[in-house]
């Protein structure tokens, strides 16, 4: 039977951490994965407005095999300088790619789009860096959910996003999980507020147990209460899926290109051209797979399940602020 792991949380893969920066005044924050040795990791881009550091390392045919951290981060363009604060901490530590007597630490990331989301913008010193040394400093194998780290200040079309995780084990003891900031331009869930687009997929009332909606001819119309109060390209979805399997970095990229089927069965519609959807996949390589083809497609299908479920996770534990611009679920169905 596949289940979810101990915690239901990206960290029930042995040895990674998750740590998380919120400021609530700013209505932003930053998420980092890092382990205490680099993994092999890639990345799928099916957005089509993506804002992302060093990616292009994490592509096959590059020359690097492991990387350090993944960040996750709100503020836009500006977000992307918490990968800084994590390569901060981290050389601090000692990590990083060692050329002779240089130390680098490679740390990727991605970003969403949360600049209108409410809190203070008007800084005079961009305040990621520091939210990204934070949530390194901060890592840890237990972490929130909710409006916290990268998913603060996100957004759904009809109701304030968030930060999510999920995970599985597999037969052969293979443990999946996936982390997400959700701030798509779709939907999360079905007209009416209630029931979510990744209900067929929860497991033990993990988010609210309202099971799939009864009603059919779904995903007709759009409705988005993101876009009249902010608008229509404030959006993406970014995600880190992970396996304690051993994978190329070509079979990492597989299971990201796998992944992105969970964001589009848990956000209606998905992968638009005003979403930057983005999918990290990560390996610790500390089990081996037996057959390389069944066991590379069940995680693939397992990473799919555990975005879906992430996803509506996220968008269910997110709690009212001040100055909000949407409602929470819970708002809803309370």
């Amino acid at each position: 039977m596949i289940k979810p792991g101990p915690r239901n949380l990206l960290t029930d893969v042995p040895g990674l951490r998750v740590g998380n920066a919120t400021d609530q005044a700013l209505k932003s924050g930053a998420t980092v994965v890092t382990a205490d040795a680099p993994f092999t990791a890639s990345v799928a881009v099916m957005g089509g407005a993506p804002g992302s550091r060093e990616t292009d390392l994490l592509q096959p045919d590059k020359s690097v095999a492991a990387v350090d951290a993944l960040v996750l981060s709100g503020g836009s363009a500006y977000g992307l300088d918490a990968c800084s604060g994590v390569v901060d901490g981290l050389r601090i530590a000692g990590r990083g790619y060692r050329v002779a007597d240089a130390v680098i630490p490679l740390v990727p990331g991605a970003i969403i789009f949360d600049l209108l989301s409410g809190g203070d913008k008007d800084w005079g010193e961009n305040p990621y860096r520091k939210l990204g040394r934070a949530a390194h400093d901060a890592a840890s194998d237990t972490f929130d959910l909710g409006s916290v780290g990268a998913g603060t200040g996100a957004m759904t079309a009809m109701m304030k996003g968030g930060l999510g995780s999920a995970s599985l084990v597999l037969p052969d003891g293979t443990t999946v999980a996936a982390l997400v900031a959700a701030n798509p331009m779709g939907a999360v869930t079905t007209p009416g507020d209630k029931h979510f687009w990744a209900a067929p997929f929860e497991i033990e009332d993990e988010f609210g147990g309202a099971g799939p909606d009864p009603a059919s001819g779904l995903g007709r119309t759009f409705d988005s209460r993101k876009a009249n109060a902010v608008m229509e390209r404030a959006n993406t979805t970014i995600a880190i899926v992970a396996t304690d399997a051993t994978l190329s970095k070509a079979q990492c990229q597989r299971m990201a290109w796998a992944a992105h089927d969970g964001i589009g069965r848990a956000c209606v519609p998905a992968h638009s051209p005003a979403d930057g959807d983005l999918v990290f996949a990560l390996s610790t390589g500390a089990r081996s797979m037996h057959d390389e083809h069944r066991d590379l497609t069940m995680i693939g299908h397992a990473a799919a399940i555990c975005l879906s479920r992430a996803i509506a996770r996220g968008v269910y534990l997110a709690h009212p602020e001040p100055d909000d611009l949407l409602p929470c679920w819970s708002d809803f169905n309370a």
